[in-house]
């Protein structure tokens, strides 16, 4: 698993490398100091996973993840900070970053790493406890104005309760496949970038 690691205190930056490379799995391929540097170092190393600071001198990691994204729409990105602010927290949702950590729960950066490598998702319990209420801030409409046909919101209703493609498809009685098809479907019809954004549209959108 190839690592690129991104955070504007040189220090903090080299003690994460000596941190990650203690695992046989992991290779740190390089380590930058500021936003700038991680669109280059992106581009030169093309990581497995991106594990990176957001307050960074002059472009921040939410404006990189952004850019990054918006080229690479499966760049697995991890946040890093120190910072778990609200507003932080719901762009990084937004963006489709893989996960959230705070510095202080080091213990968890390197088994969150592999969780995103292998496609999952992982937010630290702090973040994960301010999640719901971010989503009742924001503002309330229907999923019936949507223009979503009936299966089209049963798939919605069962990625926000968490189930897999496979489950779905089992508990409708389709293919894996055709549910596949189905989500690729309503995240381009609701101008959404993945199954995190879909399950916070939802909770927005309550029937």
């Amino acid at each position: 698993m190839k690592i690129l690691v991104i955070d504007d205190d040189r220090l903090v930056a080299n003690s994460l490398k000596t941190i990650l490379e203690a695992d046989p799995e992991i290779e740190v391929a390089g380590t930058g100091n500021s936003g700038a540097q991680a669109l280059a170092l992106y581009e030169t190393y093309k990581p497995d996973v991106l594990l990176m600071d957001i307050r960074m001198d002059g472009m921040t990691g939410l404006e990189v993840a952004e850019s990054l994204l918006g080229k690479y729409p499966d760049a697995k990105i991890l946040f890093l900070t120190t910072f778990s602010d609200d507003e932080y927290i719901i762009k990084a949702l937004r963006i489709g970053a893989k996960g959230y950590l705070l510095k202080q729960n080091f213990e968890s950066i390197v088994p969150s790493l592999k969780t995103v490598y292998i496609g999952q998702r992982v937010f630290g319990d702090e973040i994960v406890t301010k999640i719901p209420a971010l989503i009742q801030d924001e503002p309330h409409g229907s999923l019936e104005g949507c223009g979503l046909s009936e299966k089209e919101t049963e798939m919605i209703t069962r990625v926000a309760d968490g189930l897999s493609n496979k489950e779905i498809a089992e508990a409708l009685y389709l293919s894996e496949g055709t549910v596949r098809n189905y989500i690729s479907a309503i995240l381009e019809k609701l101008g959404l970038r993945d199954r995190t954004q879909l399950a916070i549209f939802y909770y927005k959108h309550p029937l």
